[in-house]
């Protein structure tokens, strides 16, 4: 069910657990927040544009070596830990809105990915905070299609759409793949989860004073995000963003007892419209069927947004990302100044953002059945 606002409830029952602590009420669930301690038939969508492979920040940051990487190299790793973290979920979301049944299995699964991407965010925000640095959220916005920030997994090509099988193996499984796939033979050395680690290493090495000035700490359902106060935390944390991402070295879950599968599992039992099971020692996706949802027909939003809409398009666009700005400017003032209030604001504001996405998901754009579709596109 549905809700006048556009966020839906959880549906009774539901065997999904949340583990978001940010964005659970802010993006998908629509639970009070607290300060405290699936379709065929449709056109496909457009195929990501393979950028050429270039040296991002990343691959900048790891050249470093190890001896030299002090204070100001984990400030400037977070920063881009940050902009990775946000970066995903727009692409998530547009997906995730596009599906008509928010009760199918599908919708539950991207619905939880986005809500732990929002705590992975939390998550960096903290850190960087700890160490005296103040996370870019505004400026650092992502422009779509384009890479992912830091030059991260070097080709992959990050769009927004409404939720296709194309969508679903070229943007969200090309986001989270592990180093090693443990369903197939591909390799990414820049992955993700490989910064993940050697950003951990350096915390190691470095063992910095950590401060929780300015750190968040919010209740959003059943979890917490905590401030980071020892090299524990830091570990504990930065494992879970790994493993809720891309699943442990030896099973696809996220090693958190919760029964959920990492991301890229997740996304690619969609793809494949099975279950993943293991059998004789190899895991692969046979298990029970995972239906495509029925979907609003959202096309590929164009670099540099959508040219010429008509008035009721130029309208919601506006309002959409008008609303999407004043988001952007509460998250930055949050952990600029240790704001929960600031976090309250920018949770109500997101809250806003379906309803006139919904919107441009509904109104046709010039050919065979696609619509308009939000483009996320910061003012000033």
């Amino acid at each position: 069910m549905t809700k006048a606002t556009g966020i839906p409830e959880e549906p009774a029952g539901s065997p999904v657990r949340r583990r978001s602590l940010l964005a659970s009420a802010a993006l998908a669930a629509g639970t009070q927040v607290s300060a405290a301690a699936c379709a065929p038939g449709r056109p496909p969508a457009k195929p990501a544009r393979h950028i050429p492979a270039r040296r991002g920040r990343v691959a900048r940051l790891i050249t470093v070596p190890e001896k030299h990487r002090g204070v100001d190299w984990l400030r400037s790793a977070l920063q881009v830990a940050v902009e990775i973290e946000f970066s995903t979920i727009p692409p998530y979301l547009c997906g995730w809105w596009s599906i008509k049944n928010r009760t199918c299995d599908a919708a539950r699964l991207i619905r939880r990915i986005v809500s732990d991407e929002m705590y992975h965010l939390g998550i960096v925000c903290n850190l960087l905070v700890a160490l005296g640095g103040r996370p870019r959220i505004k400026g650092a916005a992502p422009v779509y299609p384009g890479p992912l920030p830091g030059g991260v997994h070097p080709g992959v090509d990050v769009y927004l759409s409404g939720l296709t099988r194309a969508l679903v193996r070229d943007v969200m499984m090309a986001i989270e793949a592990p180093a090693a796939p443990l369903t197939g033979s591909a390799r990414d050395p820049l992955s993700i989860g490989h910064f993940y680690d050697e950003l951990l290493t350096a915390f190691r090495s470095v063992a910095p004073d950590l401060s929780a000035d300015r750190q968040l700490c919010e209740r959003v359902g059943e979890d917490v995000l905590r401030p980071v106060r020892t090299l524990d935390d830091v570990e504990r944390s930065i494992e879970v963003i790994k493993d809720q991402g891309e699943g442990t070295s030896v099973s696809p879950a996220d090693d958190l007892g919760d029964g959920h599968l990492a991301h890229y599992y997740a996304f690619a039992e969609i793809y494949h419209g099975r279950r993943l099971r293991e059998a004789d020692g190899t895991w692969q996706f046979t298990g029970a069927p995972v239906p495509f949802p029925d979907t609003r027909p959202m096309s590929v939003v164009p670099a540099g947004g959508w040219p010429r809409p008509p008035a009721g398009a130029r309208r919601l666009l506006d309002d959409f990302d008008d609303t999407y700005t004043t988001v952007l400017d509460a998250l930055e003032t949050a952990w600029r100044e240790g704001d929960h209030h600031s976090l309250r604001t920018a949770v109500r504001r997101m809250r806003r953002l379906e309803t006139p996405a919904v919107e441009l998901m509904e109104m046709p754009v010039t050919g065979p059945g696609a619509t308009y579709g939000p483009q996320f596109r910061p003012r000033g």
